[in-house]
């Protein structure tokens, strides 16, 4: 018969002994590493200019207050959980898939700055 082990036994038992790091990905999604995450201008450059410039299906337009109103009124935790979860027709982190929480709250920080 096998001895009995805690959860935090069987978890550390089972934890990965290396991470695999890829040539210019951001390590910051997966909680570490010395690279820097990204500032809100670079994720919305790169991610989220394409619809929140002209406002595509919806999406609310960078530094339009009538387009934030809204949704600033919900607080920003909602605000902040729509754009990780995906609403609507935006898709989780406006398809950043190696954003980190922080960095999407860097771009909605950027896209509501002159708001």
């Amino acid at each position: 018969m096998l001895p009995q082990q805690s959860n935090d036994d069987i978890k550390e038992r089972i934890a990965p002994v290396a991470k695999v790091r890829v040539a210019g990905a951001n390590g910051s999604a997966s909680g570490g590493g010395a690279e820097s995450a990204r500032s809100g201008e670079d994720v919305y450059n790169k991610f989220c200019a394409a619809c929140h410039t002209s406002g595509v299906l919806n999406a609310p337009k960078i530094n339009d207050a009538a387009d934030w109103e809204e949704r600033l009124a919900q607080g920003m935790d909602t605000v902040l959980k729509h754009a990780v979860e995906g609403y609507n027709a935006m898709p989780p982190k406006g398809t950043c898939n190696d954003c980190s929480d922080d960095e999407i709250q860097a771009a909605i920080d950027y896209m509501t700055a002159e708001i």
